[in-house]
């Protein structure tokens, strides 16, 4: 048998049915039982393939995905600058501008400052280094306990600030003072005690002083 003369794309000369016995493809079919062979391993790559196709419209919200919990945290690495005594400037937060002395590096990598509170109204507290300026003013420390101002130390008395207000006092207009602890008081006035004395008439003008900017000042080549 020749080859069928293609009359167009997809037309022959011959029919169908003579194209079929042309082909022997009534051969193959009675061989395997009246039906076309196939091949499950080529339908199995064809499904894998289907699965794994890019579908064609995305959702229109970011899908959240769990975090992963074999993160390992390492310790926060301590400034060159900043050593126990050094003079630190506050550049965020309630007391932004305030001059204070930094005491030590707590575990969770936030530093331990105080101003001391009697001087311009900063007590010990937690702060992160990203957010201090740091001078070339130090203060020889004397020797302080600091054992007690761990992170848990901080964070209860900062749980006990923020628990949740009942329906009467949230419609107060004064809100109520917040008390401290008497521990809290007695610890702050320690290191207040201790700290001053080592501090001298001009350092204690330096630290009572706010730090500002004025027209003009260019921060990036002031030198602290």
């Amino acid at each position: 048998m020749g080859k069928a003369t293609i009359i167009a794309a997809g037309l022959s000369a011959h029919g169908r049915s003579k194209t079929y016995k042309r082909r022997g493809l009534w051969a193959i079919k009675k061989k395997h039982g009246g039906k076309f062979p196939t091949t499950a391993k080529k339908a199995a790559v064809a499904d894998a393939a289907a699965s794994k196709k890019t579908p064609r419209f995305y959702p229109a919200d970011d899908v959240a995905k769990p975090l992963a919990h074999n993160a390992v945290r390492k310790p926060t690495k301590l400034r060159s600058s900043i050593t126990p005594g050094t003079v630190l400037i506050l550049l965020a937060g309630r007391f932004k501008g305030k001059r204070v002395v930094f005491l030590g590096q707590l575990p969770s990598g936030l530093l331990l400052v105080t101003g001391p509170f009697k001087l311009n109204g900063v007590p010990v507290r937690r702060v992160n280094q990203a957010y201090v300026i740091a001078t070339t003013t130090k203060v020889e420390l004397p020797k302080l306990s600091l054992d007690k101002f761990t992170d848990s130390y901080f964070k209860a008395a900062e749980d006990k600030q923020k628990k949740k207000k009942g329906e009467e006092e949230f419609f107060k207009t004064e809100e109520a003072k917040k008390e401290l602890s008497a521990e809290y008081i007695a610890n702050q006035k320690e290191v207040d005690a201790a700290l001053l004395k080592a501090l001298s008439p001009e350092l204690k003008g330096y630290l009572s002083t706010r730090f500002s900017l004025k027209d003009g000042d260019r921060p990036h080549l002031m030198k602290f």
